[in-house]
Parts: structure tokens; C-alpha cells; sequence
């Protein structure tokens, strides 16, 4: 379902479970060399979804090792974003000269954990969530479009984004069309960042973050794609 949050030339992979075909590189093998085996099958399936996503825009299998601050490294010329959460790993790849970076992220549609929203969230954003309808989990959405900002954020700038330093706001649409049919909650988001909105490549400022979020099948995606 990941492949409706992204424009065409984006390249997508998604796995509901570890497939007994995702391995990893020789080259990856040290990513968990202490890791235990639930932490293990994640980066083995999120990085097997790479590779996938990679081979869909015709990018052969290489290894996607790990930079500064976890930042996955990847070919040459190509941007992308990994992520995995319990039931859910997924991939988002493109050229470097059609998309200049992406974020992804995917939590449970679940609320947060008491005491996390208030570490996680300005009140501004506490209070217009407060007014939201309460049919959806709007403060575990929040957290899941603060951590795929951060990973557009960093490859382009290479300096920590706190969850205070974006401020967030959403819109829903609820003309999304639906999975398989499912039923769904969709929309979009913006992230405004609130510090030095340099970047290292000589394109523009950071000042806004664009973003899309889809919730369907007990999952929640965020989406970032910046052209």
C-alpha cells in the first residue's frame, strides 16, 4: 500500500512478515552482529525491501550498509528511506535527480504510550490534535509524520531535528481510494521546520516538508517525498 503515498519514478517494496528469501549481504552481516533475533529479522526484511525497491527503478542488489546516526547508505545517485515496525517492513527508493530526498516511517494505529505525546509534540500541535475527531489515533500519526520529516531532514542537512524543532499540521481526505478495498483514513501533512533550514547540497531551504499519510489494515505510513 505504500506505492499510493509516492509519485511515479519512486521505486517501493513492502512486506506484511520476513520472508524466508530476505537475507542479508556478507557486507550487512555486521549491522547485527550483536542484535537480537527479533532486531535481526527487521533489518534483514527492511533491507531485502530495499534491494526490491533498488531492482524497480533498475538499480542491481548492493548492500545497504548504515551512516551517521543510522542513515541507511545508498548507491550512487539514488535517495531512500527504510522502515519496519511490528508486522510491517517497507522501502522507498528513487534517483537523486528526479527526488532530492525521502522519509518514511510506520508505527501501529495505536495511541502512544502515556507521557509520550507531551516528549514528542509542541502544544500547539497537542492542541489542535485535541480538537480532532477521535475516530483515528491522531497522536501516534503525529509521532509516525515527526519521524519521517527527520529522515528526509538529515541526509540533506546532516544535523539532528528534535520533535520540537518541526511543527506539524494535517488534512484529511476522505475521498483516499482504498487498498483492496479496505477502509481507510488518508491525507496529508506539512512540517514546517522551526531552526537553520540549510541544507548541504545547495538546493533550497528546508522551511517546509510536504508529506502524505495513509492508515489502513492497523497501520499507520508517512511519506515524504521531496522534489
Amino acid at each position: 500500500m505504500i506505492e499510493l503515498l509516492f509519485p511515479r519514478g519512486v521505486g517501493t517494496a513492502e512486506s506484511f512478515g520476513d520472508p524466508d528469501d530476505a537475507v542479508l549481504l556478507p557486507a550487512e552481516e555486521s549491522l547485527v552482529s550483536r542484535a537480537v533475533e527479533k532486531r535481526r529479522r527487521e533489518v534483514t526484511t527492511a533491507r531485502h525491501c530495499g534491494r526490491t525497491a533498488l531492482g524497480r527503478i533498475g538499480v542491481g542488489p548492493e548492500p545497504i550498509l548504515r551512516g551517521e546516526r543510522g542513515m541507511p547508505l545508498w548507491p550512487s545517485n539514488v535517495v531512500g528511506s527504510l522502515t519496519h515496525c511490528d508486522g510491517y517492513r517497507a522501502a522507498a527508493v528513487a534517483y537523486a535527480m528526479q527526488v532530492r530526498s525521502i522519509g518514511i516511517d510506520a508505527e501501529p494505529h495505536a495511541a502512544l504510550p502515556d507521557g509520550v505525546l507531551d516528549h514528542t509534540s509542541l502544544a500547539a500541535e497537542r492542541e489542535v490534535l485535541a480538537g480532532r475527531p477521535d475516530d483515528l489515533h491522531w497522536d501516534r500519526l503525529l509521532f509516525c509524520a515527526k519521524e519521517a520529516t527527520y529522515k528526509a531532514w538529515f541526509p540533506l542537512t546532516r544535523r539532528w531535528l528534535g520533535f520540537e524543532d518541526a511543527h506539524i499540521t494535517f488534512t484529511r481526505d476522505d475521498t483516499a481510494a482504498a487498498p483492496a478495498g479496505e477502509t481507510v483514513a488518508a491525507g496529508t501533512f506539512t512540517s514546517q521546520i522551526l531552526i537553520d533550514p540549510a541544507t548541504l547540497d545547495g538546493g533550497a531551504p528546508l522551511l517546509t516538508l510536504p508529506g502524505r499519510w495513509l492508515i489502513a489494515g492497523g497501520l499507520i505510513l508517512t511519506t515524504i517525498a521531496l522534489v
